[in-house]
């Protein structure tokens, strides 16, 4: 069974998971041609990757401790550091050895929110009934205007931080 394709998944999975593809697709295209990147495609699947990082870390995983009676979600400690790891890989400019990190790290992170047991039917269970206006949370969360990338010297040692701090390594060109 592939992540996401299971028999429990709710209107809140199945947004999530349309979009995770949608931003997959984004990525392909920004780097479809060997040896270059296509920018403009490049920062619309940033802007539309920190959108989704946002729709679940100020709508989801909130109402998921919400509708826990405050007990936060067991995953959600593991998700937010992967989304620093994630945010911060959208820093630096995308290189082949950015670009198959991102990858790597979203082969993972993706399987935790989509597969069964995973944060979105997670939130579609407990949800139920509310499951509509969460949903329509989600659809309303606002577009983000993303700073261009930043060679700055800084950037990958904190790109490194971010990533040792989930568990992931740098894959070198």
């Amino acid at each position: 069974m592939k992540p996401g394709e299971n028999e429990k998944a709710g209107p809140i999975t199945d947004f999530l998971v349309k979009d995770h593809k949608r931003l997959e697709g984004l990525l392909q295209s920004a780097v479809a041609h060997a040896g270059s990147v296509d920018q403009e495609t490049y920062d619309q699947f940033r802007a539309g990757l920190l959108r989704h990082i946002g729709m679940e870390e100020k709508i989801l995983l909130p109402a998921g401790q919400r509708l826990r009676g405050g007990e936060p979600l067991s995953i959600a400690a593991k998700l937010r550091l992967d989304h620093g790891a994630i945010a911060s890989l959208l820093m630096p400019p995308p290189s082949a050895a950015v670009i198959a990190t991102i990858r790597a790290v979203l082969k993972v992170h993706n399987i935790i929110e989509e597969g069964p047991g995973g944060l979105y039917e997670t939130c579609d269970e407990l949800a139920a009934s509310e499951a509509a206006q969460l949903l329509a949370k989600l659809q309303a969360a606002p577009e983000l205007a993303v700073l261009p990338c930043s060679d700055s010297p800084a950037v990958m040692p904190a790109v490194q931080r971010a990533l040792e701090r989930a568990g992931y390594d740098f894959h070198k060109e």
